[in-house]
């Protein structure tokens, strides 16, 4: 008997990396393959739950922050790096891991590597046991094109001011940006810096990989999966949406990633109290930050929109602990209509609700394919990484939702949005003139996205040819049978 092909998957200590690394995991071994995630203890929660519901997933432990790094012991993840001087030391810490991981690499002998690009040096150590590493991006194929092509040509050196429009080149879409959109990392330049230095090493690394696996699905993007292949010259599989490549029940989608901070019955009970396409849910994800000047425009913008909402306010520095911000007597103001969980929120589970009308999205990957899954319109806030590239998609491309007007990259402490920008954005996606016909766009790719997993389906048929192609990649030693 051929023995199964083992894919050792390695997440970035993120929460937005983890998500769709296990559900990747979940649905390789659902098409036969062995697989393995190799984690810290912050993240094995979620794998070690997926076990008890009946997932053969290994799981191997390595510490974290490792031996040897300047990351205070208690600082276990990326959302938890809210000052510029720890993110140096965070990097600095992931690439202590390389030694730990080449030790387990050599236990597991695992047929190939899907590792996150943020953990370039794994393609030394897949070279080191010759087998294939496959980079996970956690982008979208369009993001990874703009996001190229802006690197190649730099069309923001040719404008005189940070307001001045220019338009990235050699894409399937004319994409027209600020230079405040672009990071400050890119603008400057100065490699001894550590995300520059790190960024020049993904790009290396990425080069020297055998491909790249994208959390999509062709009909979302496939001009650009066309573009990635054919003018990039790149190899690239669509095997997502992966959160619908497995079927969960509705206390696994409670607690998607972690344990929510508000009793499920008691967000279901307000949601069933309300209308169809009624409320507006808003959430910016596990990582992004604002100031208390841009909650403050933020709560006032949404009591005058005049809709029922949902609003996620993460806990954390200026956020959850000191609520000064809050406009004075707010909730006793939104009781019944606004309902604010402090904390994660089982977005998921919201999203799919028939009373959600449309998703006030920082734009990060993980929630922008939630938002297509679910068939929901959008108001698009990016705030920093990959987000403003996936803005121009859900509002340029595929036309499933409008902007907020946010343009300053800015990972910390973001601001810049006005009240009425705010309520502007939510009573257009919900009841202006192109509200219909957003929402049908949305509930299309909705149709398309589950089509795309099914039997038969792109992602389906894409996850074919991956494992085909790896399994002729083998070495010879572990294309051998085995008794």
């Amino acid at each position: 008997m051929s023995r199964q092909l083992h894919i050792a998957l390695l997440p970035a200590i993120a929460h937005g990396h983890m998500i769709p690394m296990l559900d990747m995991a979940m649905l390789f071994t659902s098409r036969g393959l062995k697989t393995t995630i190799i984690a810290t203890p912050a993240f094995a929660g979620p794998i070690k739950g997926a076990r008890e519901s009946g997932h053969d997933i290994g799981l191997s432990i390595i510490n974290f922050p490792p031996k040897g790094s300047s990351l205070p012991d208690n600082l276990v993840s990326l959302d938890q790096m809210t000052t510029p001087d720890l993110i140096p030391k965070f990097l600095e810490a992931l690439s202590l891991l390389q030694e730990p991981v080449e030790q387990l690499l050599q236990e597991l002998s695992p047929d190939c590597i899907v590792s996150d690009t943020f953990l370039p040096w794994t393609a030394d150590s897949a070279a080191k046991f010759g087998i294939p590493r496959l980079v996970f991006h956690g982008w979208s194929c369009f993001a990874q094109c703009g996001s190229e092509q802006m690197h190649i040509h730099k069309p923001y050196k040719n404008v005189s001011s940070d307001s001045e429009p220019f338009v990235v080149p050699n894409l399937p879409h004319e994409l027209t940006f600020v230079r405040t959109q672009v990071p400050q990392f890119l603008l400057e330049e100065t490699r001894a810096m550590s995300l520059p230095k790190l960024r020049e090493q993904m790009r290396e690394s990425d080069g020297r990989s055998y491909g790249v696996v994208f959390n999509s699905f062709y009909e979302l993007e496939s001009a650009y999966a066309d573009h990635y292949k054919k003018v990039l010259g790149r190899k690239g599989w669509h095997i997502g949406p992966l959160l619908l490549c497995n079927e969960t029940g509705a206390k696994e989608k409670a607690v998607r990633g972690k344990e929510s901070s508000i009793d499920e019955h008691e967000c279901l009970a307000w949601l069933d109290s309300k209308t169809l396409n009624s409320v507006v849910y808003v959430c910016f994800g596990s990582i992004a930050s604002f100031t208390p000047a841009q909650l403050h425009e933020t709560a006032v913008g949404l009591e005058a929109s005049g809709q029922d909402f949902i609003w996620v306010v993460r806990k954390g520095k200026n956020e959850g602990e000191n609520e000064d911000w809050m406009p004075q007597g707010y909730e006793d103001r939104i009781k019944g209509r606004g309902l604010i969980i402090r904390g994660w929120a089982p977005q998921v589970m919201i999203l799919d609700h028939p009373a959600i009308g449309s998703f006030v999205t920082h734009c990060g990957w993980n929630s922008t394919l939630e938002g297509i899954c679910a068939g929901v319109p959008m108001v698009t806030w990016p705030i920093f990484a990959d987000q403003f590239y996936n803005e121009k998609l859900v509002t340029e491309v595929l036309r499933t939702g409008v902007c907020v007007g946010s343009k300053k990259w800015q990972r910390v402490a973001s601001e810049g949005v006005p009240r009425e920008a705010v309520t502007k954005a939510v009573r257009r996606v919900m009841a202006g003139e192109e509200a219909l016909g957003i929402r049908n766009r949305a509930k299309y790719y909705k149709e398309m996205a589950r089509k795309a997993v099914e039997e038969g389906g792109s992602s389906y048929n894409s996850l074919n040819a991956f494992v085909d192609e790896l399994s002729i990649c083998r070495s010879p030693l572990k294309k051998q049978d085995v008794n």
